[in-house]
């Protein structure tokens, strides 16, 4: 495996994308986007530049594809934020330029559905970033969190520095809807969480990173794309977590199993696995449904685990991916899991 570089990150002044590669829901829900700029412009100093299809739902995989490729090839364009996730962008892929890609290595943050392109970015030998979406993270209601704030602005602009992630105690499981103006005009409201739940914490594992939303990884496996030979993850950390479908516990072990029968499983000595959301719309849990729903994903993680990578440290409920607050992951840069104090440390 070649590992991947980091490049060269923003400063305050200077023009970043904003991007929708895998859906246009700015055009949407404008209020949590224009907060999102907002931040952006008045919080991190940077100058927000929209592109076709950022606001634009239905664009076509390959409009959304041109619009990666000019941020990229453009020398003013310093970074490359997206507005949001979707459920597509795997289709984006067959468009990509490769070539003009690598050559003109940029951060670029995203999360959910644009695990595909950070791991094109992977491949690619480039750097990115699991976090860090306008309309999600910067256009939070209310404020952004202090914890997702600190690790984003780390992310941001850090050059190779190590930062220690933590557990924030509280978390939100209860989401207001974005076409309702009463959502944005308070804080959310936050609940205790537990902390992380550490398994084979005997050692410290440190490694490149890779991974992203499970249910990605489980379309890429499927449509054998950006999915290289397990060898190549050697030593790698993976992170995980899943998104607002909620999947079953029965369906997150057997991606784990696909996984693990693809032989992936057992290459990674270290699994960072994110705090389930357990709650949506469609699936509006109480409380004691949201805390048997997290313990099935526990149990599914586990049973995997003990079948195909039984001497791999895991950590559970880390926050990162669909859960609120968040804090960014590297991805394919350094992260040190230390088991034996039972702290995690990124480098972005």
């Amino acid at each position: 495996m070649t590992k991947p570089e980091y490049p060269a990150k923003p400063r305050p002044g200077d023009r970043v994308a904003v991007l929708s590669p895998a859906a246009g829901l700015p055009g949407l829900f404008p209020q949590p986007f224009e907060t999102g700029l907002r931040r952006l412009t008045e919080d991190f100093g940077l100058v927000p530049v929209e592109y076709p299809t950022t606001r634009r739902m239905g664009a076509s995989p390959k409009e959304r594809a041109a619009d990666l490729h000019a941020a990229f090839a453009d020398p003013t364009i310093r970074a490359v934020f997206t507005s949001i996730g979707g459920d597509d962008q795997i289709t984006v892929l067959r468009h990509l330029d490769r070539e003009l890609i690598r050559a003109n290595p940029k951060p670029f943050f995203g999360w959910s559905d644009n695990t595909n392109f950070l791991a094109h970015l992977w491949n690619s030998g480039i750097v990115g970033f699991y976090g860090g979406m306008l309309m999600a993270d910067f256009g939070r209601p209310g404020a952004m969190h202090p914890l997702t704030r600190g690790s984003l602005r780390a992310a941001v602009f850090g050059s190779g520095e190590e930062y220690e992630l933590t557990s924030p105690g509280e978390t939100r499981y209860v989401i207001g809807r974005w076409e309702d103006p009463a959502t944005f005009e308070s804080e959310p409201a936050m609940e205790q969480a537990g902390g992380w739940i550490w398994h084979n914490a005997d050692r410290v594992v440190e490694g490149v990173s890779w991974g992203g939303c499970l249910e990605i990884i489980g379309g890429l496996m499927m449509a054998d794309r950006e999915i290289l030979p397990a060898r190549e993850y050697e030593g790698c950390v993976l992170f995980l977590e899943t998104s607002e479908e909620m999947p079953s516990g029965e369906e997150v072990y057997r991606t784990l199993r696909n996984m693990g029968e693809r032989g992936l499983l057992a290459r990674f000595p270290a699994l960072l696995m994110g705090r389930p959301q357990s709650w949506f719309f469609e699936a509006p849990l109480t409380a004691a449904e949201r805390e048997r729903y997290a313990a099935g994903q526990h149990r599914a993680v586990l049973r995997a685990l003990a079948e195909y990578a039984p001497d791999t440290l895991a950590v559970l409920d880390v926050d990162l991916g669909h859960t609120d607050p968040r804090v960014v992951m590297p991805y394919g840069g350094r992260v040190r899991v230390d088991g034996l104090t039972q702290r995690i440390f990124v480098t972005y």
